[in-house]
């Protein structure tokens, strides 16, 4: 087979990864061996490759991969998330471009657009997960808006419903203006802002007395019901019982007293304006208090705004504080950094706003999911975070579940009648009809009378039941994959989820099965540029993972991934990384070349050299194999890829391939040649998790396989028993061979030219290592002697010196002023350490290990002191 000079990942990638899916390595069922399951964590299903998803599906490949060549039926469950807000956005915006409102056309007809475009943009993000070369049991993709999935949705609701766990409520909730829809609190992100505090004075009734208050929201003076002060507060005792007059609108309210007024914060006197403010909110239910609410849906004022109805809020803010200003009532402003709470989708800053809407009671539902992770029944790592999901968990509040969208799981809820408890919940209209019949005793009611709640549920509604509904766990809850794939084994996600979606899936796990839904939550890091920048494309500094993979081949993108990933650390991703994976598959190709290249003869004899590097090799491997269980069993996925990393580029391909190769056009030993192939394919296994083109490209070169001997279902190499004193050994023989390396180099001597080499050997040395050696160095002799030897190179490898006699073009008088040099500067080094060490202030001041460091210096340069002059001594002889 002709063998290309260079990989070429382009040619090798898609050929592969079609053979794997035309032979169904990926699929899974039910069967006798033990399961390994992973439930894909479902973007958006019309969005495209990024890197975040880049890092978390290679980490999620890597676990699949290797626990299928363990011998587990491994099954990675992949699928998409309908994203409510985020695919409704996107359609309005098409509908807008093509000049149609959402407000002019029926909600079925929006529907048609919403599927449309899932269709045509939907599924392009597994597409390219396929060219990274995810491992997903493909068959079972899943989308949370296919019938099943949606059954188990509204079947769950109905569930949690009729439990008494789900309630509609008149709440404060958090209003997006710009998706115009509610958010849950885990959907709001606080950011500090520059903003103003305006001091306004409003009127005393029936006096010439002002107050003043203090704001940062002037517009919503519109909507104050009272004026509230501290009854502790003497300064305001003469208000107590009287009336203010709110300026512009003119509306007389009460000031009342609560302890709630913080004293020290403003001026002491707080405007109350319960429609929006949830802390006014509580203040106006326990004052009786009226609420006023002066916005519309998209956040402009309504008929309660007067002449500012129809303008935007940030517009009447600048406009109202001018008429303020005109008016005398504006005192002053001051500039103010203040918290605000924007959306995670839209970035609209928040409106708090007093909604109907449906709630989940999560107090009681959340304790076993507090206690699983905390007990460690799922393991967190980095172990660290498990605080915050104490911290959240322990302060969780009620669920707000509904949405005001059209895009999603429409609320199984059915009105009949004005009351605020004129609904039923059921299945579908004809269970709606016969319930609603039973609830009002009125047997005249009609399918006519019956309106659905037009609001959908939160997306991450149908995401909580994720690992349980993709194995149609809820309505079938006895059926052969749940009961054989569930729980899931680890789940790989970002931090920034825990609260969304990692908690709530441990809290509906235990409402529903019984027990948590997978084992282990493995969090990555955000992924950030090499300055620390978050990635987006304003400022241009988030690459196309494609086409990173078309540049550097889907192995060196995902060695770059993995070689920068600590478990729940950000991820200063570099593109020199992908580089440095590139650059890794071709030394692996190269080697690979080698040895395919190598002639084989059955006559010869093996070398005694190749044979202590075939045992050397063999317990290094085992030795790596042990770090790499170990690393990948505490997730540790860089540490593990690092150590795979170093044993092929270092100990296989620098030492071991040196060791054994044969002499130039020579031909090698069968013995040898087979022990190397084994351990290139060992080699090769340990890697496929990580790089799993290119290993299983060398895989079916080296000899021809049938389907059943891919390396993507081979045998994982298994851990046994290694000789560690081998290694030890190995590591003084590296050292030696490494120095009389430098010697060749720093005195030019050929490495065609033979040398000897004397030992004078204070410490034991295995001769075993001997053969070795004079290969790698091209000796004459290799002896041990009893004294110093005259008239030769010296160096020392622990208490061990080695002795390389002069040969003919060495010049004498050359190496004696490099010696003589050498030794001026360490007595010069000596001297600034040892004046250091004299100063009193330094020793007693300086950590101990400053000063140890400092000791060791010292004891360094007076052994190489010495060591310099006995080789002047015996270079003058």
């Amino acid at each position: 087979m002709n063998i290309p000079t260079k990989y070429n990942p382009k040619a090798v990638e898609d050929k592969w990864y079609s053979y794997w899916m035309e032979n169904n390595y990926f699929n899974s069922v039910p069967d006798d061996r033990e399961p390994y399951t992973i439930v894909i964590p479902p973007p958006n299903v019309t969005g495209v490759l990024h890197m975040g998803h880049m890092l978390n599906n290679t980490i999620q490949d890597v676990l699949v991969r290797r626990k299928r060549m363990q011998g587990f039926n491994a099954c990675w469950v992949p699928g998409t998330d309908h994203a409510s807000i985020a695919t409704e956005a996107k359609v309005v915006a098409k509908l807008k471009e093509e000049g149609i409102k959402k407000t002019d056309i029926t909600r079925e007809e929006f529907l048609d657009h919403a599927w449309d475009w899932t269709h045509k943009h939907g599924g392009i993000i597994l597409e390219q997960l396929k060219k990274l070369g995810a491992s997903c049991d493909w068959g079972r993709t899943k989308f949370t808006m296919d019938e099943e999935m949606s059954e188990s949705v509204l079947k769950t609701f109905i569930d949690l419903y009729e439990k008494g766990l789900i309630y509609r409520g008149y709440r404060m909730v958090n209003w997006d203006p710009e998706a115009k829809t509610t958010l849950s609190d885990e959907e709001v992100i606080f950011e500090e802002k520059a903003g103003n505090l305006y001091y306004i004075n409003y009127k005393i009734d029936g006096s010439e007395d002002v107050l003043t208050i203090a704001t940062t929201r002037p517009e919503t003076i519109l909507g104050d019901s009272a004026i509230c002060i501290n009854p502790n507060d003497e300064r305001f005792a003469h208000l107590r019982g009287k009336m203010a007059i709110v300026p512009i609108v003119n509306r007389v309210i009460p000031i009342i007293e609560d302890e709630y007024v913080d004293i020290e914060f403003g001026t002491g006197c707080l405007k109350v304006t319960p429609a929006h403010d949830p802390n006014d909110k509580v203040l106006g239910e326990k004052h009786n208090l009226e609420v006023i609410d002066i916005f519309n849906d998209d956040a402009s004022l309504n008929s309660q705004g007067l002449h500012y109805q129809g303008k935007d809020r940030f517009v009447v803010r600048e406009e109202i504080s001018d008429e303020l200003k005109n008016m005398g009532s504006l005192i002053k402003i001051e500039q103010y950094i203040h918290k605000v709470g924007t959306s995670e989708r839209t970035k609209a800053v928040i409106e708090p706003k007093i909604s109907a809407q449906w709630f989940l009671s999560m107090e009681d539902l959340s304790k076993p999911a507090l206690v699983h992770v905390m007990n460690d029944d799922v393991k967190f790592y980095p172990s660290k975070i498990k605080n915050s999901y104490r911290n959240w968990m322990e302060n969780i509040r009620d669920w707000n579940i509904s949405r005001q969208l059209w895009w999603g799981h429409q609320i199984p809820a059915y009105f009949y009648g004005d009351g605020v408890n004129d609904f039923v919940v059921a299945k579908n209209i004809e269970e709606a009809l016969e319930k609603a019949i039973i609830k009002s005793k009125n047997e005249l009611l009609s399918f006519e009378d019956l309106k659905q709640d037009e609001d959908v549920l939160d997306t991450w509604f149908s995401s909580w039941l994720w690992p349980i509904s993709v194995f149609n766990g809820i309505n079938d809850p006895e059926n052969d994959d749940i009961k054989y794939y569930y729980p899931t084994n680890d789940l790989v996600t970002a931090p920034d989820i825990m609260f969304f979606w990692v908690a709530r899936m441990i809290i509906s796990g235990c409402e529903y099965r019984g027990e948590v839904p997978f084992k282990n939550v493995y969090y990555t890091g955000m992924v950030r540029d090499k300055q620390g920048r978050k990635m987006s494309k304003s400022l241009g500094n988030s690459p196309d993972p494609i086409e990173l993979i078309e540049k550097y081949g889907a192995d060196g993108v995902r060695v770059g991934m993995l070689l920068c990933s600590p478990a729940g650390n950000d991820l200063p991703f570099d593109e020199s990384l992908c580089e440095q994976g590139r650059n890794f598959s071709n030394k692996i190709w190269n080697g690979f070349r080698l040895v395919n290249g190598w002639e084989v003869s059955e006559k010869i004899e093996q070398p005694v050299s190749s044979k202590i590097a075939i045992e050397w090799y063999r317990s290094k491997f085992q030795s790596v194999l042990k770090s790499v269980e170990e690393s990948m069993d505490e997730f540790r996925l860089s540490e593990a890829l690092m150590s795979i990393y170093k044993l092929i580029w270092d100990d296989f391909s620098s030492w071991y391939l040196e060791m054994v190769k044969p002499e130039f056009q020579k031909p090698i030993d069968m013995i040898t040649l087979n022990a190397t192939i084994d351990f290139f394919e060992d080699n090769i296994k340990m890697l496929h998790p990580f790089m799993p083109f290119i290993t299983e490209e060398i895989w079916q070169i080296f000899k021809e396989r049938t389907a059943g001997e891919a390396l993507i279902i081979s045998d994982y190499p298994k851990l046994s028993a290694y000789d560690k004193s081998l290694l030890t050994d190995f590591e003084i023989t590296k050292e030696i061979v490494s120095a009389i390396r430098n010697m060749r180099k720093e005195k030019n001597i050929s490495f065609k030219d033979e040398i000897g080499l004397y030992v004078l050997e204070k410490e034991s040395l295995n001769s075993n290592f001997d053969s070795v050696i004079r290969k790698l160095c091209n000796l004459s002799e290799l002896n041990k002697v009893d004294s110093k030897v005259d008239k030769a190179l010296s160096f020392r490898v622990n208490a061990n010196e080695f002795f390389i006699p002069f040969s003919d073009n060495i010049d004498t008088e050359s190496e004696l002023r490099k010696l003589a040099d050498e030794l001026n500067y360490t007595k010069g080094f000596l001297k600034s350490v040892q004046k250091k060490l004299a100063n009193e202030r330094f020793v007693n001041n300086a950590p101990e290990q400053v000063i140890s460091i400092e000791r060791k210096k010292e004891a360094d340069a007076l052994t190489k002191i010495t060591m310099l002059e006995e080789s002047l001594e015996r270079l003058k002889v």
